[in-house]
């Protein structure tokens, strides 16, 4: 089995855990925002999660301040932001880092497994016309980026911030995912 299920993290809540209760099950780890352009993709992620979570679907935000402060509350800011505005049901961590000295271990483990996202190009083309600065290659680009893990914790897919969850690339791949034995 897969190292990542070892990791300690912490939910949004203050509680210590690992993603050891997600084992057996397709994960989709998405470094999440609450003051971004892409802030929306929480409703389309809980639709997602409400549709697949009895399939064996578990969607896991990760809140990141790491893209020009667009995610500068505390714990119980981003619980309150995503309870009472995107009525988030899927599992939400403390805030984490994704990119840089401090990037967390988890978010290490998805960047080296799959270095390219699917898509990628359009959106770091944007972020540099608007001279916004961008992470380097197999970093995390922006907000919203999302890797999908397989039962067996291996990180099989990696999706750039502007594919949406009703994006067809990414549902196909994780109904292939959940399709496995």
């Amino acid at each position: 089995m897969s190292a990542i299920y070892d990791i300690p993290l912490r939910t949004l809540s203050g509680e210590a855990t690992t993603l050891t209760p997600y084992r057996g099950k397709v994960l989709l780890a998405v470094n999440v925002a609450s003051k971004c352009g892409l802030t929306p993709q929480y409703e389309g992620l809980e639709a997602l999660y409400r549709e697949k979570s009895g399939q064996g679907l578990e969607i896991l935000g990760f809140p990141a301040n790491n893209f020009l402060g667009q995610e500068p509350g505390s714990d119980e800011d981003i619980a309150n932001f995503c309870q009472t505005t995107f009525d988030v049901t899927f599992p939400m961590f403390s805030k984490v880092s994704v990119v840089g000295d401090d990037k967390h271990p988890l978010y290490d483990i998805f960047t080296q497994a799959q270095p390219e996202a699917i898509s990628a190009g359009p959106m770091r083309e944007r972020l540099v016309k608007f001279g916004i600065p961008v992470s380097p290659e197999g970093e995390v680009l922006w907000n919203f980026e999302k890797f999908l893990i397989s039962k067996d914790g291996q990180v099989v897919g990696r999706f750039a911030p502007d594919v949406t969850a009703d994006d067809p690339r990414l549902v196909a791949a994780i109904d292939r995912e959940l399709a496995k034995a």
